[in-house]
């Protein structure tokens, strides 16, 4: 009975292991076909962009992105314009492949074709599928293989202006970074100064309006440090930005942006000084006032008459245009008064005493002759 008992108890711990492998294999059989569906689904010829657009209609994503096709606003990017230089490659035409200027009707004349072809509008891809079509109808090719790449285009190009190394028109035919604009620039000159203002084009402002929040995006393209800024324009602290303390600051540039790094302002010293000259307000010294400048000069010469001091600063309504401050350097240097500050293309004066010279000038030749006169009775 024993015996008996244990083979029913083995039985029945066996039946019960193959039970369970069964199931096993059954639930690893159903996983594996759901795995092969959704691979199917994705990877379909144009599955995975059907899933997306049925991910963002069923509310997938929210604010004014929702709905937003981001495709159509990569090709705006992308999009031929009049007078854009392009370059047609048609395979095993030789007659055919070449550079050609859009006019400014939009269409390009190729040889071989009756008719000119409208490109304006389209991206290269349309354009070489538009010209694939003509050379079809016209009867020249029967199955063609033609690409279409943009040379040059005013449109597709950001304008890098001010106090960088190369400023010039760049291609631009995708977004880039601000830094990286900049590099193709030559990088900022010495004289830049302390902002640099970006001007969204046409093609920023419909991307950053499809990927800003309702309410934000004039927001958003303004300065945040200078409320003045005029909507559509956004102003970069260089110094910063080229630090890289703060990474956002490294924004998104698109074709038919203008990028101009402000160039620093100038102040000068002249008169009884030590170093007279000019002295760029640099992010360091943007700050700039009178006692800093006389410091940047080195200091007061012998003669100077520090209590006569003259700033001239620009004034249109002034005679001779510029308006003339008088300043106390003496008082100044002794805390009796404030500091002043300066602004851009201020000139200070600091007079010497002429008096003064002529009796220091006075006193050498009486000294050269008081030593002449003893040499006299020295050999006397």
């Amino acid at each position: 009975m024993a015996l008996r008992a244990r083979r029913s108890c083995w039985r029945g711990t066996a039946t019960t292991h193959r039970d369970d492998r069964v199931r096993w294999r059954f639930h690893t059989m159903i996983f594996g076909m759901l795995l092969m569906g959704l691979a199917s689904l994705l990877w379909a010829p144009g599955g995975l962009s059907a899933a997306s657009q049925q991910l963002n209609a069923g509310g997938g994503q929210t604010g004014a992105t929702a709905g937003v096709d981001q495709q159509a606003l990569k090709a705006e990017e992308t999009l031929i314009s009049p007078n854009d230089l392009l370059f047609i490659q048609v395979f095993d035409v030789e007659q055919m492949t070449r550079e050609y200027r859009v006019n400014t009707t939009g269409t390009v004349d190729l040889p071989l074709l009756p008719d000119p072809v409208l490109v304006a509008g389209l991206t290269p891809e349309q354009a070489a599928k538009a010209i694939s079509q003509k050379c079809i109808a016209a009867g020249v090719l029967s199955r063609p293989q033609i690409t279409v790449t943009i040379r040059e285009s005013r449109v597709h190009a950001v304008a890098v202006s001010g106090a960088v190394k190369n400023p010039q028109i760049y291609p631009v035919f995708g977004r880039v970074s601000l830094l990286d604009i900049l590099t193709q620039a030559g990088g900022v000159a010495e004289d830049a100064g302390s902002t640099v203002t970006i001007t969204r084009g046409e093609i920023s402002r419909r991307v950053l309006a499809a990927s800003a929040e309702p309410g934000r995006l004039a927001e958003d393209l303004k300065s945040a440090s200078d409320p003045a800024t005029p909507a559509g324009t956004v102003n970069i602290n260089i110094q910063r930005l080229l630090e890289a303390s703060d990474p956002s600051l490294n924004i998104d540039i698109y074709p038919g942006d203008r990028v101009a790094v402000q160039r620093a302002g100038i102040v000068y010293v002249v008169g009884a000084v030590s170093h007279a000259g000019g002295f760029r307000l640099t992010e360091a010294n943007q700050n700039m006032t009178v006692l800093k400048a006389i410091a940047l000069s080195g200091s007061l010469g012998p003669f100077a008459k520090a209590q006569k001091a003259v700033l001239l600063r620009a004034d249109p309504s002034a005679p001779g245009g510029r308006d003339q401050i008088s300043i106390n350097l003496r008082a100044m240097l002794r805390g009796t008064i404030a500091d002043r500050p300066l602004l851009n293309n201020d000139i200070l004066f600091v007079p010497d005493s002429t008096m003064l010279k002529a009796l220091h000038r006075g006193a050498d030749v009486l000294a050269m002759g008081v030593s002449y006169a003893g040499a006299v009775a020295l050999v006397q």
